[in-house]
């Protein structure tokens, strides 16, 4: 497949979440909208977007860093390109990014409810690496 690889534009945000939505990435207390525009304004993040030839939103990936650790987040493949490379191809576009910010270590994610995205990741290099995760809410997500 074709696919060419760009920063997300304000153009693309409607195609972007569409694809986070029909990739059941979107939680309940997540606003994706808000999080595509808080990623497209910082200065160490980004949304990239991987277009077909006729322009439409493939595969998304949004990126980011704490000056130490990269983070990849909403890794998306249309669901109907699943299994030509595109999910493949938007990780690589996030770790090159981080790559070209002297990133060393890239990390990511999993709800434990997408556990059957684990062995793509896998695939591609991951590894599970325990952890004990803590959070705490800063506002009310109801």
């Amino acid at each position: 497949m074709q696919l060419t690889v760009r920063d997300a534009t304000a153009g693309d945000e409607a195609g972007v979440v569409a694809l986070w939505r029909a990739c059941g990435l979107v939680a309940s207390y997540n606003d994706p909208v808000a999080d595509f525009r808080f990623a497209k304004a910082g200065a160490c993040s980004d949304v990239l977007v991987g277009a077909d030839a006729a322009g439409g939103v493939m595969g998304s990936v949004m990126v980011g860093h704490d000056g130490h650790r990269g983070w990849l987040y909403y890794v998306a493949a249309d669901p109907a390109a699943r299994g030509l490379g595109v999910g493949q191809r938007m990780v690589q576009a996030g770790e090159d990014w981080l790559r070209q910010r002297g990133v060393v270590k890239v990390q990511l994610l999993v709800r434990e409810t997408n556990t059957k995205v684990v062995g793509f990741y896998e695939h591609i290099g991951f590894e599970v690496t325990p952890r004990v995760l803590m959070s705490k809410w800063l506002v009310d997500p109801s």
